[in-house]
Order: C-alpha cells, then sequence, then structure tokens
C-alpha cells in the first residue's frame, strides 16, 4: 500500500529539491510525494528526479497551508489507490526527514489514526528561533490547549502522520475555519473528540536557513479568531 507525503509550498525554490534529496535516502518503501505550490509561477521543470514518484500541483496564488494540505490530500483520494497513510511535512526544511522512519515505525507499530511531531516533548529540541517566536508559540499552544482539551503540547506542528481513514475523516469534515495554519487545530479537535487514536513524538525543529517564513501577523490574527470559531464548534457538539 501506499505512503504518501504532502508537502505544501509557496516560494520554496530553494528547499524543494534539498528536501526531496533528504527523503530518497530514508529509501522509503511505495512513497508519493505530493507538493503543493501556491507561487504564482511553476518551478516543475526544476525538481529532480528521486527514487519516488513526485506528483506537482500549482495553484498559481497562496492560499494558506491549511488549505493546501488539504487539496493534497483531496487529490490523494481522487487518485483512487491504496493508501496506507499520509504525512504532511512542510518544505523548508524544518521539519527533519531523518525523523521519517522511525515516526513510521511508531505510527504503525501503535496503530494510530495521526501521530503528532511536538516541540514541546521533553526530549523535543527548537533550534534557531527568536525569543520572540517561541514566546508566541508557547502561548499560543498553551491557550489552544486551555480552550480544546486536547491531551496534546504541540496543536500548531505540522509534521504530522495520518492514517487513511483519519485523512478521509478530515477532508470532509475540516477546512470550514479557515485556510491558513488554524486548519492544524481544527483537525486535530474533531480527530480527538471522534475517537480517532492519536499520539505524539518528540523532534528537532530547526528555523528555516534559506527563504523567509511564511507567517504573517495578519495570519496570527485570523489564527486566533479561527481558534475562537474550533472553541465555539467544541462547545455546541458537547465536547
Amino acid at each position: 500500500m501506499n505512503k504518501f507525503i504532502v508537502v505544501p509550498c509557496y516560494h520554496e525554490y530553494e528547499n524543494i529539491n534539498v528536501l526531496l534529496e533528504a527523503i530518497a535516502k530514508c529509501k522509503i518503501k511505495d512513497l508519493i510525494i505530493v507538493i503543493v505550490d501556491d507561487s504564482e509561477d511553476s518551478f516543475e521543470k526544476e525538481i529532480k528526479k528521486q527514487n519516488f514518484n513526485i506528483i506537482y500541483l500549482n495553484r498559481k496564488k497562496k492560499e494558506g497551508r491549511g488549505s493546501a494540505v488539504l487539496f493534497g490530500i483531496k487529490h490523494i483520494f481522487n487518485l483512487n489507490i491504496d493508501i496506507k497513510m499520509i504525512i504532511e511535512m512542510d518544505a523548508d526544511l524544518s521539519h527533519n526527514p531523518n525523523e521519517l522512519l522511525n515516526n513510521i515505525d511508531y505510527f504503525e507499530k501503535n496503530n494510530l489514526d495521526m501521530l503528532i511531531s511536538s516541540r514541546y516533548k521533553q526530549d523535543s529540541k527548537i533550534i534557531n528561533w527568536s525569543l520572540k517566536r517561541k514566546i508566541l508559540s508557547f502561548f499560543s499552544n498553551k491557550l489552544t490547549k486551555f480552550l480544546l482539551k486536547v491531551p496534546i503540547s504541540d496543536y500548531t506542528n505540522g509534521y504530522r502522520i495520518y492514517s487513511s481513514n483519519a485523512a478521509n475523516f478530515v477532508i470532509k469534515n475540516c477546512g470550514r475555519i479557515g485556510d491558513g495554519y488554524i486548519v492544524l487545530s481544527e483537525i486535530l479537535m474533531q480527530l480527538y473528540y471522534n475517537k480517532f487514536k492519536i499520539d505524539e513524538v518528540s523532534t528537532i525543529f530547526v528555523n528555516r536557513v534559506k527563504g523567509t517564513s511564511n507567517v504573517t501577523t495578519k495570519e496570527i490574527l485570523i489564527s486566533l479568531i479561527g481558534l475562537l470559531k474550533i472553541w465555539k464548534i467544541k462547545k455546541k457538539l458537547n465536547f
């Protein structure tokens, strides 16, 4: 059965081939990479061939990271082929490809529906973040945990693995709050309260070296508003 990795991109020309080459070294069997690129200009011709299949989807307009991941997952299901799991990870090399094999093994052995690489586990590290970014991420996760009551330490890291059943549930029930990073918290809330099996593992998160961050102040404010919307949904559903 096929394993998929969805990689949302926006102006990641400098990083994408480095990421793909690092994933190739992992030698993951039956792997297909789905790149969802929101850049105005396609870089498909610059993508180097690897030892796995690559599907490149160019939306030509920045529509949000969460939207890109959902778009990629929907495309996977439309292929009508066997799906063992779907992984999401960023293109900026902040999510370490060297962790993939261990994460996949842990996911399978524990029969999980979602596995989160948490930056706030005891053995985890965050490298090269500014103090401001660390404080913002820490308190946003604390606020999200207070409102949503899901027993997970990292609500906002997009390095995750989904079972086929969980991914199918996500594309049918998520993406109604917003299209950016808030989708990560929405997915977590929906899966947890609908009895999917969730766990987290430690990770080493490295701030991007090349390119610029796609997180803006506007997106942070939108995410906060989205969080309140998710909390209201949770209350309506009596979770």
